[in-house]
């Protein structure tokens, strides 16, 4: 009985995408350490609270849709808890409370940590409430604005600017504007995630009226704009280890391009969402190892 509560619980949180909020804190602590300048206490608080939010987002996901009718037989990705009646709504929304608690103790315990200025303590707090206000209201409320083909530019921002920033923030005390090129890079890697999680749902999301960025431009125009989103991720990690005098032999994230190639190869020749199913999957791993890679180079 436990067993099959904990495991619904573990699909509910979508245990998989997880990897993207460590990318972006790895990434940023990385560069941090590069600067002799790194806290693991700093960088584990850090990971504690990004973790927490994306599993609020990803509940709220979850109830959202269910709520909407756009998690129904006719979508092709994974069956949901509520969905598939294993939590109820009720229930649901008493973990994404609980799990709001917990975000709000540990992104406290953090910036007391972290922070020594009120004025920086009060910014991080801002930006703790949007990140909050953002991972509920993707899908849930009377205008989310995943509906509205803003997912993408939310992901950029707190998968990739302020995650990578904020942390480098938060170890260092300063900002080198160069952070925010590896910043960019980590957020379009997640925002690729979620590319192939909308070309995969696009008949369904376009049913059910979820307007997202991928139904606005169609099937074809979002397989290309998939092709720009992975090589401007290469490109800003390429241009900030450029500016950096970072030696070409510890460009290790260049290792995942051979990867990266045959994933693309996949999504342009795709003809249906059925065959980007296991597309999801590959491109965490992608977004993953290559920012795995690009922080043991940085530290090497």
């Amino acid at each position: 009985m436990f067993s099959t509560i904990f495991s619904t619980w573990l699909d509910a949180i979508r245990l998989k995408t997880l990897p993207l909020a460590v990318a972006c804190i790895l990434c940023g602590s990385s560069i941090a350490a590069k600067t002799v300048r790194f806290s693991l206490t700093i960088a584990l608080l850090t990971l504690i609270t990004a973790l927490l939010l994306q599993i609020l987002s990803n509940l709220a996901n979850d109830y959202g849709d269910a709520v909407k009718g756009t998690d129904n037989d006719a979508r092709i990705g994974p069956k949901r808890a509520i969905q598939l009646g294993l939590i109820t709504p009720y229930t649901m929304k008493k973990a994404m409370i609980l799990n709001l608690v917990l975000i709000i103790i540990s992104g406290l315990i953090l910036l007391i940590t972290a922070l020594h200025k009120v004025s920086d303590i009060l910014s991080f707090m801002v930006l703790g409430t949007l990140a909050i206000i953002a991972a509920l209201y993707y899908t849930i409320g009377s205008k989310p604005y995943g509906y509205h083909g803003l997912g993408d530019l939310s992901v950029l921002v707190f998968f990739g600017l302020i995650g990578v920033a904020g942390t480098y923030y938060l170890q260092t005390g300063t900002l080198n504007i160069f952070i925010f090129l590896p910043a960019t890079a980590c957020g379009l890697l997640a925002v690729a995630v979620l590319n192939i999680n909308n070309l995969r749902d696009i008949d369904n999301d376009r049913a059910c009226n979820k307007r997202t960025l991928v139904v606005r431009m169609g099937s074809h125009r979002s397989r290309t704009y998939h092709q720009v989103l992975l090589a401007s991720a290469y490109a800003c990690f390429t241009l900030f280890s450029i500016l950096e005098h970072i030696p070409v032999s510890k460009w290790l994230f260049i290792l995942t391009i051979p990867l990266t190639i045959k994933h693309s190869k996949v999504v342009l020749s795709s003809s249906e969402g059925a065959s980007l199913r296991p597309m999801m999957a590959n491109m965490v791993k992608v977004a993953l190892l290559t920012n795995v890679l690009f922080a043991v180079g940085i530290l090497l």
